[in-house]
């Protein structure tokens, strides 16, 4: 039976060989040839059902789809040599539980589908020789069964790709392949433009609030599980907003609203029964223009700091006292700050202040107050900074609106840079932890936003997509929240409205 296009096919039943099976005279199909114990078929796709299950070989068989030995369960040997198949799919072979021996051998098999070998309990034989295997993403799976069977196999080579040709199967070490994939899809969009975007549980059940400085509010959003999307929860009427920066604490609620002109305010609720309403007006004569604002928490006290970008004002402290929060520090005074982050060094808290006029500078806490530690060399230009851990190590994004925006790593006394990344028209280059992926966003006014993923072998961030469509316009803020099992990322925009996109993982062993 051999030569190319040759199919055979033992099919080892009950019976025995010595009992074969004659085909009733005239009952032959016309595309097989049939003897007293064989019958030969040519380009058949599908078993004839006419025929025994005892003994049986086909030819120029192209392919072999699911299910196609389910009237030959008995089935004890089957041998596959020199065809044309490329691919065997997912259960090719149900329903032969009584499988001992099956040979695939020397055909254009370059995949074979994940689940294609499932139901083969009794199989204690495999060859897979002669096989133009692609040892990628679709052979994972292969590599990983190989090792736990309980069979005898026999695997062959690799045909690619190039840097593994001609590479033992048995040889590829699977833990090399990267065969998880992430995306992210557009999901809702939220109308009117944003500068600030931030996620927050309150009882148990997560929000979201935008800063929606045009609309003159703070916008709370909460997830419909009805019709499984966003939804309006409620506003604050906050004019010319550019923070909103919630705290939960037990059952209260408290929202503080960064304006840029008629005084920044601070909301609370005291109860989940009740609506947020204005509590107090915050340091009047410090925050004249603040761009940015921030939690920490310092002594086990809850405190806010208020970036403050104009010469007059400065960058203020704000700790809980009472019922509500006061000044407890200036920082940075006459230097035009445009971002504050917060930070823990060392096991202490810090905060790094981005301005218009000088490097960053980096400040920790010591005896009660935030002191000078130092700056940062060589980034001159930064409108914002934000931090990521990873590894053990604690990473900055640093935001530069003309060159290259950075990414650097502490190193014990210093921040160092590690990488730069080109950033025309970027106001945020923003870390975020999504699942296990460490993501860093880098928007742009001019071109699209880019999506980086950290490479944990390298130690640095890699592209992974542009955002959209649809795309971003002028992004100032992004957040992310996880609602129902599902993971979303946020987009705040200046220039338009606020985009929502889907997190999905995707498996390229499947």
């Amino acid at each position: 039976m051999g030569g190319a296009g040759v199919l055979l096919l033992l099919l080892l039943a009950g019976l025995g060989v010595g009992e074969a099976w004659r085909p009733p005279k005239g009952k032959c199909p016309l595309s097989c040839s049939c003897s007293k114990d064989s019958a030969l078929c040519e380009g058949s796709v599908d078993l004839p059902e006419i025929l025994s299950p005892t003994l049986l070989s086909l030819t120029r068989i192209t392919q072999l789809k699911a299910g196609s030995f389910l009237r030959v369960p008995s089935l004890h040997l089957l041998l596959f040599t020199s065809n044309s198949f490329s691919v065997i799919e997912d259960d090719a072979f149900a329903g032969l539980s009584h499988l001992q021996y099956l040979f695939i051998e020397d055909n254009e098999i370059g995949s074979i589908s994940k689940n294609a070998l499932r139901g083969l309990r009794s199989l204690t034989h495999l060859d897979l020789r002669g096989n133009p295997f692609q040892c990628d993403c679709r052979a994972l799976w292969l590599l990983q069964w190989i090792p736990t069977v309980n069979a005898s196999v026999g695997t062959g080579a690799c045909a690619g790709p190039a840097a593994l040709a001609h590479m033992q199967l048995r040889h590829v070490d699977p833990k090399t392949f990267k065969c998880r994939a992430i995306e992210l899809s557009w999901f809702q969009t939220v109308g009117e433009s944003a500068l600030g975007v931030e996620a927050f549980s309150y009882q148990e059940e997560p929000y979201i609030v935008l800063a929606q400085p045009f609309a003159g509010r703070c916008l709370i959003l909460a997830w419909d599980y009805s019709l499984q999307r966003f939804r309006q929860e409620e506003e604050l009427s906050a004019p010319s907003v550019v923070s909103c920066k919630p705290l939960a604490l037990g059952p209260r609620l408290f929202v503080l609203a960064a304006r840029l002109w008629g005084g920044s305010q601070l909301w609370a609720r005291p109860s989940p029964d009740l609506r947020l309403a204005p509590l107090q007006v915050l340091a009047p004569r410090r925050l004249l223009r603040p761009n940015d604002a921030e939690l920490l928490w310092l002594d086990g006290q809850p405190c806010f700091v208020v970036a403050d970008a104009s010469k007059a004002g400065s960058t203020t402290l704000l700790c809980r006292d009472g019922p509500g929060f006061y000044p407890r520090q200036s920082l940075h005074a006459w230097h035009r700050d445009t971002d504050v982050e917060a930070l823990e060094l060392d096991g202490r808290p810090h905060l790094l202040l981005a301005s218009a006029s000088q490097r960053p500078v980096l400040f920790h806490w010591f005896g009660g107050r935030f002191e000078r530690r130092t700056d940062i060399p060589e980034a001159e230009d930064v409108y914002a900074t934000r931090h990521f851990q990873a590894g053990g190590d604690v990473f900055l994004c640093l935001t530069r609106y003309i060159g290259d925006s950075m990414v650097m790593r502490w190193d014990g006394s210093m921040f160092r840079l590690l990488q730069k990344l080109p950033s025309r028209g970027a106001h945020v280059f923003q870390p975020l932890l999504i699942a296990k992926d460490q993501l860093a966003i880098l928007g742009s006014d001019f071109a699209f936003s880019q999506v980086f993923h950290l490479e944990p072998d390298k130690g640095l961030l890699e592209p992974l997509q542009e955002l959209g469509p649809p795309a971003i316009v002028a992004p100032r803020a992004f957040a992310h929240i996880t609602m129902a099992g599902r993971r979303f990322l946020f987009a705040a925009c200046f220039k338009g409205p606020t985009q929502i996109y889907q997190h999905h993982e995707l498996d390229l062993s499947a």
